[in-house]
């Protein structure tokens, strides 16, 4: 998401980054670049033009800190308005009513409800810790309500049962009483979608929402349909009072613009964004987070935070203490590793936080590297090999390189690359399980956030502006 704006903001603020003063003159161009990114970006024209006349304000208007040149505070002009159009800082559901908290999701056909219901369940249950039960209320589409027992199923959730013969009302209200009865501490109720608005859609939602009074009534809008998703989310607003949006679909959207449009034009807090068909594929929307990744600063608080959920804590201790003891770090660690790494999303998905990556040149040329296919052939190979050769890579001689690349249908070539590539992952395994490896590498990410400072980093090598000093200080505080 936000590559195409991420490259074009890039190259637009790399102009001004080495200017001695800001003025108008020297900025005029800038900001016709950064105008023009918008609305490429698919941004509404009134928000991109209000965008631009409160960057130049700043611009013009503001003295420059002394610990910031005038092309950083130029970038922090940049981003704090970035951060203020999509809404300052993250607006988390409102869990505090008296349970069952009822959640309704509304939105038109194709957005992705159902699958977002079971993404929600599951968000619920795993970070928050609460009961979860879900209902269809949708009577009209095929098969919505047996995708719904399906979902909740695979999100292990209570799904109360309907069938196409029932009114919506009812179905809620039955779902209400059996939510009390199983002590559920969140009733998620999905209603029917069109294929576009009209009166009959917006008068029977309203009516549901008026006879179960929701906590929350969020607005799941498919975000690849650009400006479209905000005007269409104005509309619901109009008709329901809306607490918050979901944008679905954000990992096939290269430009952004239903984003940075949604809050500007409706008002309402984009509370969650779906980032891939997976049922975990669901994540808090940061509005200075989304910010830095638009500015290529990359996002490792969320990478930080994402590799403590999905890291098996228990193995890599146990790994950790192996590698301290002087254990090795075997062929059996590197196929879990390979799997961890899985279970963040994949390389591609890991690239996406790091500074100076996201929508640069060098992410497109490690994708067209493939590593997601290579990790699949290395695992492959290891899983040709027999279970002492996992755990004594040493024991690999000519004859049982051979006998694996014949049980993999691979080349000898590719077993010699997987040994090299293993000796240089223990190296570095190594240096980690020290007690000074965990330091280090917490200060290389800094530097990395950084964009270099005078250590030089990511930032500057790929293009990236440097965050000021003072966005620094902002980015250690865990919201």
């Amino acid at each position: 998401m936000f590559d195409t704006l991420t490259d074009r903001l890039s190259q637009s603020l790399r102009t001004v980054a080495g200017t001695g003063q800001l003025t108008e003159d020297n900025i005029k161009d800038t900001l016709r670049e950064v105008r023009m990114a918008l609305l490429e970006a698919d941004v509404a024209l009134p928000v991109a033009r209000d965008f631009i006349e409160k960057v130049k304000a700043e611009a013009l208007g503001q003295e420059v800190l002394k610990q910031l040149s005038p092309g950083q505070a130029f970038v922090k002009i940049v981003y704090d308005q970035l951060t203020a159009m999509m809404g300052e800082s993250n607006e988390s559901l409102d869990l505090a009513s008296k349970p069952p908290v009822i959640i309704l999701l509304a939105g038109l056909q194709g957005a992705g409800k159902t699958t977002t219901a079971g993404k929600l369940a599951r968000f619920l249950q795993e970070r928050q810790k609460k009961k979860v039960m879900m209902v269809s209320a949708d009577v009209y589409r095929p098969a919505a309500i047996e995708q719904l027992r399906s979902v909740g199923a695979d999100v292990g959730a209570m799904v109360v049962p309907s069938s196409a013969d029932e009114q919506p009302i009812v179905i809620a209200k039955r779902a209400i009483e059996q939510a009390k009865i199983q002590f559920a501490d969140v009733l998620i109720v999905d209603t029917a979608g069109r294929l576009h608005i009209d009166e009959s859609m917006m008068e029977e939602i309203k009516a549901l929402h008026a006879a179960i009074t929701p906590a929350e009534t969020l607005f799941v809008v498919d975000s690849m349909t650009g400006q479209d998703a905000a005007n269409t989310a104005k509309a619901f607003n109009d008709a329901l009072p809306l607490t918050g949006v979901i944008l679905t679909k954000t990992d096939g959207d290269a430009r952004g613009g239903a984003a940075l449009s949604v809050r500007a034009i409706t008002g309402k807090p984009i509370k969650f964004l779906g980032i891939g068909e997976k049922l975990d594929a669901l994540e808090p929307f940061y509005p200075d987070r989304v910010a830095q990744r638009i500015l290529g600063m990359g996002d490792v608080l969320s990478l930080v935070e994402e590799v403590e959920r999905t890291i098996d804590k228990e193995k890599a201790e146990k790994m950790a203490k192996k590698l301290q003891r002087g254990g090795g770090f075997n062929l059996e660690d590197m196929l879990t590793q390979f799997q961890q790494m899985r279970n963040m999303g994949g390389m591609a998905g890991f690239l996406d936080k790091l500074p100076g990556m996201s929508g640069s040149g060098m992410q497109q040329a490690v994708q067209d590297a493939k590593p997601e296919e290579a990790m699949r052939k290395m695992e492959a190979i290891i899983h040709s090999m027999t279970l002492q050769e996992r755990r004594q890579p040493d024991l690999i001689n000519s004859s049982r390189k051979r006998r694996i690349a014949s049980g993999c249908g691979m080349e000898v070539q590719d077993i010699n690359r997987l040994l090299k590539q293993h000796s240089q992952m223990e190296k570095m395994m190594k240096k980690l399980a020290s007690p000074s490896g965990i330091s280090k590498m917490l200060r290389a990410m800094k530097g990395l956030q950084n964009g270099g400072g005078a250590g030089g980093g990511m930032g500057p090598l790929f293009g990236a502006p440097t965050m000021p000093p003072d966005m620094m200080k902002d980015l250690n505080k865990k919201p």
